[in-house]
């Protein structure tokens, strides 16, 4: 897929609306071209900052001299759209940074930041900090570098084996990256303490064609997210919280 194909289908892939395999064809060119990389980026951070600002209406004599200027091409109201919610977020200011840093706390958000994050560990050939299937290697790794102790699950009886982990960044603040292996396909479990009020109950979703999980279990969150199919991927979950 060319640079171009994929500033065509852009928009549409981040909103999840492209076939699975077209989503495809989408990641493996992201995967190799640090252009479109920066290019998707640069959207989901404007995208994550547009939904967290306040929503004002247009005049109505603004609304209709646009209307009147513009074709009705899926394009040109796509940019208008964009155009528009970026002069509101730059009006709000400061209000509105101070709106995305609270957003970042909720499960969209976060489910953005942890996608974000797993695509940036593959592209940047930056999986590990600590490469190693043990996991008294791998756990002990995390010792005074964080300010919890994440679990460290050994699951290569059933065909999940631990390659390693690192240090990311996620919600705001440092969390553990645990690094697993499914034949071809990585998963990523991002760990950190849960918040005293965080919605409990377990999670799952698609984003831009990764599945994400989201449970909490002895006062720890955990997201895992993976192109591993679906079916696959509940079975890691459910066996990783059970360790």
């Amino acid at each position: 897929m060319s640079c171009e194909q994929v500033e065509r289908d852009l928009d549409t892939y981040l909103d999840n609306e492209l076939d699975a395999a077209t989503a495809m064809d989408v990641r493996g060119h992201l995967n190799e071209c640090a252009a479109c990389h920066r290019r998707v980026a640069d959207r989901e951070a404007l995208g994550r900052l547009v939904r967290a600002a306040p929503y004002y209406s247009s005049p109505d004599r603004l609304r209709a001299r646009v209307l009147a200027q513009t074709t009705r091409s899926k394009s040109v109201r796509r940019l208008l759209t964009w155009a528009a919610a970026a002069v509101v977020v730059l009006s709000a200011g400061g209000g509105g940074m101070s709106l995305w840093r609270s957003a970042a706390t909720r499960g969209d958000a976060m489910a953005d930041e942890v996608v974000d994050s797993h695509v940036r560990s593959l592209m940047a050939s930056h999986l590990f900090d600590v490469e190693s299937t043990d996991q008294h290697t791998v756990k002990p790794w995390f010792l005074g570098k964080l300010d919890f102790s994440p679990p460290v699950a050994d699951l290569s009886s059933i065909g999940f084996p631990l390659v390693g982990g690192r240090l990311d960044y996620a919600g705001g603040r440092p969390v553990a990256a645990l690094v697993y292996q499914r034949q071809r396909h990585t998963i990523n479990v991002f760990v950190s303490p849960a918040p005293n009020d965080v919605f409990t109950r377990a999670n799952v979703q698609s984003l831009r064609g990764f599945h994400i999980h989201h449970w909490v279990h002895d006062r720890m969150a955990f997201w895992a997210v993976s192109d591993l199919n679906e079916a696959e991927l509940t079975q890691f979950c459910e066996a990783l919280e059970a360790s």
